[in-house]
């Protein structure tokens, strides 16, 4: 069953880190980065039971958009067993509270949550590179 929690505590924002570092390793986030980020965005784990699947990040509109972005992360040993759909649908539903319309950001070489992400209807707005970056981000927009 899967479960969906709020960094509640150490081992919370380490299992989020973890998940987010492997899936994303051109951006990888120190403890301190995360702490931070979660005082601005809602970021949650997901758990089968006991057993770490994926975590989320919910950002709140920003100056520069009225969108919301909802971002689902999966390891890949549990990816195509529903877990990533549950896990959008629970930020999806954060970020349609938040904001006008919803935004998703996905790292260029991660083709299977961009396949993911056109299958829920998102359709491609921007692709940026951050500094020092060798790997664009894709912006999709719902």
């Amino acid at each position: 069953m899967l479960r969906i929690v709020g960094l509640t505590d150490d081992a919370t924002l380490l299992d989020w880190q973890r998940v987010h570092n492997e899936i994303i390793p051109t951006a990888p986030l120190s403890v301190d980065e995360i702490r931070e980020r979660a005082a601005r965005h809602v970021l949650e784990v997901a758990y089968d039971d006991a057993v770490l699947v994926g975590c989320s990040t919910v950002r709140p509109p920003s100056e520069e958009t009225t969108a919301a972005v909802v971002i689902a992360r999966v390891l890949p040993a549990y990816r195509r067993r529903g877990f990533g759909t549950a896990i959008y649908q629970h930020c999806l539903r954060r970020g349609r509270e938040l904001g006008d319309g919803i935004e998703t950001h996905i790292l260029a070489s991660n083709t299977e949550g961009l396949r993911f992400a056109e299958q829920q209807g998102f359709a491609e707005v921007e692709t940026y590179l951050l500094p020092g970056d060798t790997i664009p981000f894709v912006e999709l927009r719902l």
